[in-house]
Order: C-alpha cells, then sequence, then structure tokens
C-alpha cells in the first residue's frame, strides 16, 4: 500500500512540472518606448482628527510628519513627488467650503528635499475630510505621460463630504485607463475607515495597510514610494466590443478594458501561419459581488466556429478570477499565406446585489502574445500538455503493465500458500 502511494505520488508530481512549464510568458509592452520618470503623489490627511495622541504617545499628525521626513530622505533620485493635503486650511463649520479644502503642499516633480520638507512642516491639523475631492485633484496633477503613476492616501477617518464617494471616485479614475494606483494607509483600525480605504484601494489595484506605529508607517510609505521605480509593463486602455466584426485588433501586450454584468466583449488578434496565439484574461471585482462567479476566454474563427476556450468558476469570497487559453497555427508551404484574424471572446458571470451599482463595469485585464508556434502544432492543442502525451503514455503503459504484474505475483503467491 505504501509503495502504490509513493508512486501515486511521483505520477502527480511528473505531471505537474509538465504543466507547469506552460504558464504564460510575461507579456511584452504594447509599445516599446522609452518610459517616463515614475511619478508619486503622498495625499495627506490634515483634518482636525489629526490631533489624537494614539500614535507612541504622539500625535497622529506628528507620526505623519516623521514618516514623510523620513520617506523624503530615501526618495530615489529618478522619482518625481508631489505632495497634496486634504483639510489643512478651513477651520470653519461650514461643509460646502470644508469640503473643498485641498491644496497641492508640494508640485510634482522633480524632488528638492529642503522645500518638501519645510512645507511638510508648517502643517496643523486644521478641518474636514475631503478625500474624493482630494483623490480627483490628485488624479488630475499626475495627468499626463506614460510612466508609473502612484497615488499614497493616508487618513485617518471615513471622507466627510458624502455623496461624492470616494470609492466611486477611484472607480472612475480607473475606469479612465490612465494607469493610475492608488495605495491607501489607515491610521484608526475601525470598520468603515478600513472598508471605505480598502474599497478606494481595490478600485484600482492598489493595497490598503493599517498602521497604528510610526515605523510601520515610515516603512510602508517608504515601501509604495519605491515600488514606483520599479519598471512595470503598464496596460494599455482599450474598448472592446459587442461583436467580432467591430472589435478593435490587438497586437502583443497587455491590455485593460471595463466589463459590465452580462457584457460580453470581442478583441480580434491576427495570427500568421507557424504562430502561436497565447491569451489570458484576469476580471476583478472590485464592488460587493454574488459569491458565485466565473470567467470565460474563447478563440473563434471569423465565420464564429469555436477554436479553442479557457474558463474558470467559483464561489465564496474573491478579489480575482483569471483563465487563459493557447491556439497554434500550423505551418503553411505558401509564404504568402494570409494571417487569419481570431476574435477573441471575454465574458464574465459575477453579478451584483441590487443595492450596488452596475456602472462601469468590473475591471479586466487581458494579455495578448503571439509567439513563433512549436514544430508540431497539434501537440501543444492537446489538452496543452504538448510532447508531454508521450510522457503520460508511457507512464500509464509501465502503470498498466505494473498492474498485471504485481497482481500475477500476488495470485501466485495465494496459490502457492494453498498449496502449503
Amino acid at each position: 500500500m505504501i509503495r502504490r502511494q509513493r508512486l501515486a505520488v511521483g505520477v502527480c508530481a511528473l505531471l505537474a512540472a509538465l504543466t507547469a512549464g506552460l504558464t504564460f510568458p510575461t507579456a511584452a509592452a504594447a509599445d516599446e518606448t522609452e518610459q517616463a520618470a515614475p511619478k508619486v503623489e503622498l495625499v495627506l490627511d490634515v483634518s482636525g482628527s489629526m490631533r489624537t495622541r494614539d500614535i507612541d504617545g504622539g500625535t497622529r499628525m506628528a507620526a505623519a510628519k516623521q514618516a514623510f521626513d523620513d520617506v523624503l530622505d530615501a526618495t530615489p533620485q529618478d522619482v518625481e513627488l508631489g505632495i497634496r493635503t486634504l483639510g489643512a486650511n478651513y477651520p470653519g463649520n461650514d461643509r460646502k467650503e470644508g469640503c473643498k479644502d485641498t491644496a497641492q503642499l508640494y508640485p510634482v516633480g522633480p524632488l528638492d528635499r529642503t522645500d518638501a520638507k519645510t512645507a511638510v512642516a508648517t502643517l496643523q491639523p486644521t478641518g474636514w475630510t475631503p478625500i474624493g475631492p482630494a483623490l480627483l485633484k490628485a488624479a488630475g496633477d499626475l495627468d499626463g505621460g506614460s510612466g508609473t503613476r502612484r497615488i499614497v492616501l493616508i487618513s485617518d477617518g471615513e471622507d466627510t463630504c458624502q455623496p461624492l464617494d470616494p470609492c466611486e471616485v477611484a472607480r472612475e479614475i480607473a475606469a479612465k485607463g490612465i494607469g493610475l494606483t492608488i495605495d491607501t494607509l489607515g491610521l484608526v483600525p475601525d470598520s468603515k475607515t478600513r472598508d471605505q480605504l480598502s474599497c478606494i484601494a481595490d478600485a484600482t489595484g492598489g493595497t490598503y495597510t493599517s498602521v497604528q506605529h510610526k515605523e510601520e508607517l515610515t516603512d510602508r510609505v517608504g515601501q509604495l514610494v519605491h515600488r514606483a521605480a520599479d519598471p512595470v509593463v503598464t496596460p494599455v486602455a482599450t474598448s472592446g466590443a459587442g461583436q467580432c466584426t467591430s472589435a478593435p485588433t490587438l497586437k502583443s501586450g497587455l491590455y485593460t478594458d471595463r466589463a459590465a454584468f452580462g457584457q460580453q466583449r470581442w478583441y480580434k488578434v491576427d495570427v500568421k501561419p507557424g504562430q502561436e496565439l497565447r491569451a489570458s484574461v484576469s476580471v476583478a471585482d472590485d464592488r460587493a459581488v454574488n459569491p458565485s462567479y466565473g470567467v470565460l476566454l474563447r478563440a473563434v474563427t471569423a465565420k464564429g466556429r469555436e477554436i479553442v476556450r479557457g474558463e474558470a468558476a467559483g464561489t465564496g469570497r474573491t478579489d480575482m478570477i483569471s483563465t487563459g487559453l493557447r491556439y497554434p497555427k500550423p505551418s503553411s508551404d505558401d509564404e504568402n499565406a494570409p494571417a487569419e484574424t481570431v476574435c477573441l471572446e471575454v465574458a464574465h458571470s459575477f453579478s451584483a446585489p441590487a443595492s450596488v451599482k452596475s456602472t462601469p463595469g468590473l475591471p479586466l485585464e487581458l494579455t495578448v502574445d503571439v509567439v513563433s508556434g512549436p514544430d508540431q502544432a497539434h501537440d501543444v492543442a492537446s489538452f496543452g500538455l504538448g510532447r508531454g502525451w508521450w510522457l503520460l503514455g508511457t507512464l500509464v503503459l509501465v502503470g498498466f503493465l505494473a498492474g498485471v504484474l504485481w497482481g500475477w505475483l500476488s495470485r501466485w503467491r495465494v496459490a502457492i500458500w494453498r498449496t502449503n
């Protein structure tokens, strides 16, 4: 029994090794152009509640200032950094005026550490918490250019300027397809603040972190600023069509789009003889959705015949669901053979409660890679195992023969036992 279990484990390990080599390669950027300098804007809550003394014996404002000073010293030279405040200037009780209180303390650009530190040192906790308006202004501060753009929001409470929901603002920013990420840090671990800041981050593919100590705040802000300097592939915004005939033609690259509930999105890719199409799609739920969900990626001919499909489904809580496919087009003896137009269909089965807004659609990322195909195209099409089928067939045959031999030996031993 133990030997059989070990044999089964070994077979599973070999199969896992076979399929592991089929992971999709990192997609190349759709346009290989020189990347602009990464830009980061730190958005700091300077509302009256920042006077509270609950972070290592000091005020929240003091902890934020110390974190900013340390981060400014360590900011990479190639990062253009700016600082925006919310609630820093209007001390009155007029809600309308308080909700306009956001200003750029230091413009986004090459960093002068002395000037930036001097500006931060003047801040005093003052007014309201207009997170939504501040995010809109910050997105404008970072508008333009093709480099990485990141907003780091530090706040200790909920937005006080409803009905401009900051979570909806973040979704609108994400829907523009400008590749801007919002990371959020909460200085108070209450559920309402956490839910709102998490929603803002999720809408743009960012992260939420709860911090309660000076060192945690400094370390996390520093990590996010340095992350902006890391080389990344920025998704190219595209807009899929409702049918293949009017769909945009995509080249190899990483693309972003939105797909509404119950909506199909179509894209086209040209595949020449001897090439292989590799595609994958990820759909993220940036709002509350029902627990049952699925995603479908299909490759069909221009006449509607299905070539291959990838699909995934699940139940329960999830942030994202992904699937992919591969389609190798056989080589042709005709050097002038035309490329085949392959239609890619993306659909998902996410649904939302009646209280949740259905627009804009859920964010999706589509990776398209057209590469040189294998020598024998049909091998790769065989459930993605490629030439691993030869090894799989050998393992099956060896297992069958081993089973027959084991059975014969067992019967022989039983016969000998009966005889004796």
